[in-house]
């Protein structure tokens, strides 16, 4: 056999194992008729009311309602549909100057910025995108509002129109508006303090939603470093905790955050609302570069390993719409339309196959699996494991040694899953009591190992 030839064959198995043709969602990202979304039993993740599994897999498109026309609105919820997104967080009265700009058609939410005057056009145009959602399988995760209508000091535009009781009848209003709606996911605040001086207004507005519509499910997005538990996590309108671990390093440990949030008591379901964003530069200075799709990956896996029941991918220059003939926000450097397909973006259906793929009750965090190899920094492995199987995520190191006894099994079954392809080829079948070192198939990536019960016969990983 000659050695070019042996070359060739290498390099083709290299580019197998790192690329692939992408893989489309065929379906509706959701199937939308088993009821109302519910917390789980044990109040570790989402479900439908007949048991169903709910995978909170979401995309930032805060100024959706606000920039896009509806046929703009169709290319980008259908794009995110092929690329199996669950949710889309939106905002209704929207971050950019929302209440003074209109919308693509030429209408403001609010007659006078007067919250008791709601411009029905507008909404019209909001009822409209809720409902394209529905048609594709996609909830909305609706903010009734972006926080710089409550407070502007800190940044953004205003204007201040809020106070306790006018959120609570606004609340009421658009509870009120779309409680019937089958895709709706409430998401009180708009990247702000939770606490004191707007922590009333924050329970107005909670509460308002909830008196008239108690049958979708709300948690809060903070600013960046914090969680909704601050505040909230005994409110008995906040139905999931979320966070923000933000944009402000690369290597942000995102893990201890959810699962400081993990471990509280009562229990309830904890995620990662808003992580670094491709395409964003970090820190928002571009000569500190830009986050990529690894970084995307590594916060993903991380947020949804430390005990998130799901995580929230974002693109800078999407989540603000930009185009042409708009000011780019903090160093946006591409049209939103030109970016709608980049690897990030794709890789979140190969995270949703995976977790797709084994069982989700008694899903945990579980380092006590790794023996050796846990690596630091943004090489940090992070382990979960559940019925018959056992995950670790390794961001960038090369080896990793498990233990797998807690799985009580005569013989395990290991793979390696690409993250970038959705691909998963199998590592070998060792003894349940061995403590076996499995080196990653291609170096200078990330991987994801996964061990299995061998009696139990899951399918291979990423196959739902």
């Amino acid at each position: 056999m000659s050695k070019s030839f042996i070359t060739t064959a290498l390099l083709s198995l290299i580019c197998s194992l790192l690329f692939s043709q992408e893989i489309k969602w065929t379906d509706p990202s959701v199937d939308l008729s088993h009821g109302n979304l519910v917390v789980s039993a044990n109040g570790r993740y989402l479900e439908f009311e007949d048991g169903t599994l709910f995978l909170y897999i979401g995309d930032t498109a805060w100024e959706l309602f606000h920039r896009l026309n509806r046929e703009e609105a169709e290319k980008y919820l259908e794009k995110r549909r092929e690329q199996g997104f669950t949710v889309v967080q939106a905002v209704v009265l929207a971050e950019l100057d929302g209440l003074n700009i209109p919308n693509a058609y030429g209408d403001k939410p609010l007659i006078d910025n007067d919250l008791q005057k709601p411009n029905e056009k507008y909404f019209k145009h909001v009822d409209y995108i809720v409902r394209l959602a529905a048609e594709k399988g996609i909830f909305i995760g609706m903010l009734p509002t972006w926080g710089d209508k409550l407070d502007a000091s800190r940044w953004g535009i205003g204007p201040e129109i809020f106070n306790p009781e006018l959120a609570y009848t606004y609340g009421q209003w658009i509870g009120n508006r779309y409680k019937n709606e089958p895709n709706i996911i409430w998401i009180n605040g708009g990247d702000r303090w939770c606490g004191d001086p707007n922590y009333r207004t924050w329970v107005a507005l909670g509460k308002g939603i909830k008196s008239v519509d108690p049958n979708h499910l709300m948690t809060f997005h903070p600013h960046g470093g914090i969680s909704s538990s601050w505040c909230f996590h005994d409110a008995d309108w906040l139905d999931f905790n979320m966070l923000q671990s933000g944009h402000s390093d690369r290597y942000i440990p995102n893990y201890n955050e959810v699962r400081a949030d993990y471990d509280l008591i009562p229990v309830k379901p904890c995620m990662d609302g808003e992580p670094n964003y491709e395409d964003h530069a970090i820190n928002w200075n571009p000569e500190n570069g830009w986050f990529d799709e690894w970084d995307v990956r590594r916060s993903s896996y991380w947020g949804v390993f430390a005990g998130g029941h799901g995580i929230t991918y974002g693109c800078h220059p999407v989540w603000q719409f930009y185009d042409k003939g708009r000011e780019p926000i903090t160093s946006a450097r591409h049209y939103w339309y030109d970016v709608l397909d980049l690897p990030g973006a794709w890789d979140m259906i190969h995270l949703r196959n995976l977790l797709e793929s084994r069982p989700v009750n008694g899903r945990r965090p579980d380092q006590s699996v790794i023996v050796s190899g846990t690596g630091e920094g943004a090489s940090y492995v992070l382990a979960m494991s559940g019925k018959g199987f056992i995950m670790a995520y390794l961001p960038a190191n090369y080896s990793v040694r498990i233990k797998p006894a807690k799985l009580q099994a005569e013989l395990i079954r290991a793979w390696w899953y690409n993250p970038r392809t959705g691909k998963a080829t199998e590592a070998g079948i060792y003894g349940g009591v061995e403590e076996p070192t499995f080196e990653v198939p291609v170096k200078g990536v990330d991987w994801v190992l996964v061990i299995d019960n061998a009696d139990l016969y899951y399918s291979e990983p990423g196959r739902r």
